[in-house]
């Protein structure tokens, strides 16, 4: 018995990590130039914007949001600006503070980016325009890219 409680601790030590819900947010559509755009021959100009920001629940849960927002120009003229809010809880426990940082920062919107890519493709497509095939996205990058800004802002401080 005494072997049984010893390997229960030992499991909860641990690091564990679960998806506990995966859903939208927050949903936007517009398209200022309809009807007219559809008139004109289709030469779309894309502008992507990311962000993500993380959320403590208590008991180890997090709220992670991964927001991607897409302006859509044709010509001079703005086509569309689509953006999603895809939202995640996850139960996140026993790890360090920078492997906690990595993995709110990087790895949890990296799950989170094929449902966005999905609603934004969808939502786009429903507005009458062609399907917009959003590439993936390299979140362990950004997130490099990000601690090394903060880390330079912080040796010029």
């Amino acid at each position: 018995m005494t072997e049984q409680a010893n390997g229960a601790a030992a499991q909860n030590d641990q690091p564990q990590f679960a998806l506990q819900r995966i859903y939208v947010r927050d949903l936007s559509f517009e398209a200022p130039k309809s009807p007219e755009v559809f008139r004109q021959e289709w030469k779309p100009a894309i502008s992507l914007d990311l962000n993500t920001r993380q959320k403590d629940l208590g008991n180890d849960f997090h709220e992670v949001v991964l927001t991607v927002s897409v302006t859509v120009k044709n010509g001079e003229d703005t086509a569309f600006i689509a953006e999603v809010q895809q939202a995640g809880i996850f139960l996140i426990k026993g790890l360090d503070a920078a492997s906690m940082s990595h993995t709110l920062g990087a790895f949890c919107p990296n799950l989170l980016f094929p449902y966005a890519r999905e609603t934004l493709d969808s939502l786009v497509v429903r507005g009458s325009f062609p399907a917009l095939m959003l590439s993936p996205v390299n979140f362990d990058a950004l997130y490099a890219q990000e601690l090394g800004r903060l880390q330079a802002a912080e040796a010029q401080a």
